[in-house]
């Protein structure tokens, strides 16, 4: 089969790695990729939101599947734009229509689902400029710390949780009245705090029946102990201790089922991976917010558990026949580590030179943001390279990452060696 992946993050690249270990691969091409991505398969110096040269390239090189990775073409209506032209109509799209897609593009149009349909998350309310006075009120009701969601996308950084009201306060006038994060925070959600601890299941669903994938935790914080600034994420483990098959039974039926349901009840054709950010509540899940593809760094420790046929699972996607598939995980561990360009997550260097990518063998290396340059791997992104590694412990996994990210070297490179911390 020919596949395309749009996108040029490590989680493409992991996905690009594993659909290459398929013998129903054809032909792989990835929009626009990254140095290696291109190892793989064919780069196309395409912008994942140019749907027009993205049609056209799908017809002229006859594309059965396109996988969408990241969120924002999703968001803008990709799938859509592919239903609405029959040329296109036998590429099989993995990653819902842009309705689906609005779990992730708006934060109260996913709360407003998961109330509708008894799905368990926190208490919240949502506020726009003019009624700024109203939130503060609601402010009032909750303890601190409190949870400010801006309603859009914001490339994962439109979350923010002050510990006293004063600051609450401030911070939601620079969301709604001064527009700290663009349009998205032209509405804010404002949640009650969950005190917990977080992990992420994915799903796979053809909009009938569903997988659930390996569950992963991922470290979302610059510094070491979870503190610092957010970042698009520093490291993941999966599987996740905690997550108990009890626990993960609960996760199905209160969680998993509904949202699946609720999406059919909603008249949702949902096609495509389904992320769903939890905190586990002294037992209890309860869901933090869905994502309608998969995370990064989560895809480099959740997609290398897979055993199955990756293309033949998307295929099953395509022509609704999931359900008739075996799908099968390794019990091992996987864990990532990501090593970033220095001062990321705020101004960075690009253009470095990355070292001793060949001498890693222990390990596999995603690549985040790089790219090919006089013949050189140069960084080319805030985030640049995840090395992840099997292991029969957490510990072994985690052992076998950071002996290989000393054999890696670029100017300024960082990595927190504190990944797996709290587990």
């Amino acid at each position: 089969m020919n596949i395309l992946i749009i996108g040029s993050g490590g989680r493409e690249h992991a996905l690009s790695w594993k659909l290459t270990q398929s013998k129903k691969l054809s032909n792989l091409f990835i929009a626009p990729g990254n140095a290696g991505t291109s190892e793989l398969g064919t780069n196309v110096d395409l912008s994942v939101s140019d749907f027009e040269g993205i049609g056209n390239f799908c017809i002229q090189n006859n594309i059965e599947i396109l996988v969408v990775g990241p969120e924002v073409p999703l968001v803008e209506g990709i799938h859509d734009y592919f239903e609405s032209k029959p040329e296109l109509n036998k590429t099989a799209v993995i990653g819902p229509k842009k309705m689906g897609a609005q779990l992730e593009g708006s934060k109260k149009f996913s709360k407003e689902f998961m109330e509708r349909h008894n799905i368990p998350t926190a208490r919240y309310k949502a506020f726009t400029k003019e009624t700024l006075e109203d939130s503060f009120a609601f402010l009032e009701t909750l303890s601190p710390p409190y949870v400010l969601k801006a309603d859009g996308l914001a490339a994962g950084k439109g979350v923010v949780i002050p510990d006293n009201i004063e600051d609450a306060k401030k911070e939601l006038t620079e969301m709604l009245a001064n527009s700290k994060f663009g349009a998205a925070s032209q509405e804010v959600v404002i949640e009650e705090f969950l005190d917990g601890i977080e992990l992420s299941v994915f799903v796979l669903t053809d909009g009938d029946s569903y997988k659930v994938l390996p569950t992963a935790k991922d470290y979302k914080r610059i510094g070491e102990g979870d503190k610092g600034l957010n970042t698009g994420g520093m490291g993941a483990i999966s599987p996740v201790p905690f997550a108990t098959n009890e626990f993960l039974q609960k996760v199905e039926e209160r969680i998993i089922k509904p949202s699946v349901e609720g999406l059919k009840k909603d008249g949702i054709d949902y096609v495509g991976f389904l992320f769903i950010g939890l905190m586990n509540v002294k037992g209890d899940p309860f869901v933090i917010e869905y994502n309608v593809r998969m995370g990064d760094p989560e895809t480099e420790v959740v997609i290398p558990r897979i055993e199955s046929d990756l293309v033949e699972v998307f295929a099953a996607v395509g022509n609704k026949t999931l359900g008739e598939i075996e799908f099968k995980v390794t019990p091992q561990t996987v864990c990532t580590v990501m090593a970033v360009s220095g001062g990321y997550p705020e101004a960075y260097e690009k253009q470095k030179v990355i070292n001793g990518l060949n001498l890693v063998t222990e390990s596999t290396v995603f690549h985040a943001g790089t790219k090919i340059q006089d013949g050189n791997v140069v960084t080319n992104g805030g985030r640049v390279v995840a090395v992840s590694s099997f292991g029969s412990t957490k510990k072994e996994a985690l052992d076998k990452s950071y002996a290989s990210l000393k054999k890696i070297s670029f100017e300024n490179m960082y990595f927190r060696s504190d990944i797996g911390f709290d587990l």
